[in-house]
Formats: C-alpha cells, structure tokens, sequence
C-alpha cells in the first residue's frame, strides 16, 4: 500500500494560492521572503523520497511550464517522476503524466493500492480538498509561513465534519516557517 502525503504551502490564514509567484493572488510570491537553505533541503529530501505525483489540472499546468526548463536535483526529479492528474481533459497531457480514469475517488484509491514509494500531492487545493473528505490522506504536511494575505484558495472542506488528527513531526525553519506534519487520529 502507497502512502499519499499531500504537502502544501500555506499562510497563517489559511491560503495556498500563489505562494511563488503566481498570477492568481494580489500578494502572490508571498513564500519569497521566507525561504532558507534548510527549508529548501527539506523539500528537496521530500521530493526525491516521493515515487510519483498527484496533481489536480490547475497545478499541473502551472508546474508543467515551471519545471521542464529547469535543471539542477530536485527540477530533474520533478521532471522524471510519473504524474496522476485529476483532469476532463486527458488528450492534453504532456510532462510524463496520465489522467486518472473517472471517477476520482477510485482512481486515486487504486493508485494507493499499488507498490510502491509514496504519492506525492502539492497545491492543488480542490483535489486535496475532496481527498480530504473521502479519508485517503495519510499524511498532512503544512508549512505555514508567517504571512497573512487576507484570503485566497484553502485546501479545508467546509462541510461542518470534524476531523482529528495526530501531530506527527514539527519542525521550524530558519526563515520562520513552520512545517506541521498530520496523520488523520486513529490511521
């Protein structure tokens, strides 16, 4: 069985719009000021133990056009690595990656079910949202920074359930950054 880690960049506030720099959010980039060499070799450790991607559309087109002309360790290894995509348009894809067959929840549940090293989720707000809720998050890694922006896209359902989690791991960087890592309470 395959764990899903979904990781995310995210504001005191709750957002993970735009945290490098993307056009959608007044304050886009707002990870920009924070970022360490210790925080910049953590991601690069959680990028090379994952196996393959999970992305929802928006996020991998975003990171298709980010990453190809990029070199160095942690660019090769998102380039190489095998991408799911949450997508209608399947026909589009390029950057090693497939849709995954409809329905979502399925798709993903499957994927878990297969050897392999851990699936990778980053971004994609309205997938993890919905993976959220269907239970098949193993790990929670939030690294929130010490920046409000006043709204944006958040990953949490707001469906009025509760969900408990266990604090697996807390580590804080040199810029401030702190990153909580979850596993859902009783997994």
């Amino acid at each position: 069985m395959r764990r899903l880690i979904v990781t995310e960049f995210m504001t005191l506030d709750g957002v993970v719009e735009a945290p490098g720099g993307e056009p959608t959010h007044p304050h886009s980039g707002w990870t920009i000021p924070f970022s360490t060499e210790d925080l910049r070799a953590f991601k690069l450790r959680e990028v090379l133990e994952a196996e393959s991607l999970l992305l929802g559309r928006r996020t991998y087109e975003q990171f298709a056009d980010a990453w190809p002309p990029r070199d160095g360790e942690f660019a090769d290894k998102m380039n190489a690595m095998p991408k799911s995509v949450a997508t209608s348009r399947p026909a589009e894809l390029t950057w090693n990656a497939t849709a995954l067959e409809p329905p979502v929840r399925s798709a993903v549940a499957t994927l878990k079910e297969g050897d392999g090293g851990p699936i990778l989720v980053a971004g994609s707000a309205s997938l993890v949202r919905s993976l959220l809720v269907w239970g098949l998050v193993d790990e929670l890694r939030l690294l929130t920074y010490p920046v409000m922006v006043g709204g944006g896209l958040r990953i949490f359902p707001d469906d009025h359930e509760k969900w408990t989690f266990e604090l697996a791991a807390l580590d804080r960087f040199a810029g401030g950054a702190v990153l909580h890592t979850y596993r859902l309470a009783g997994s």
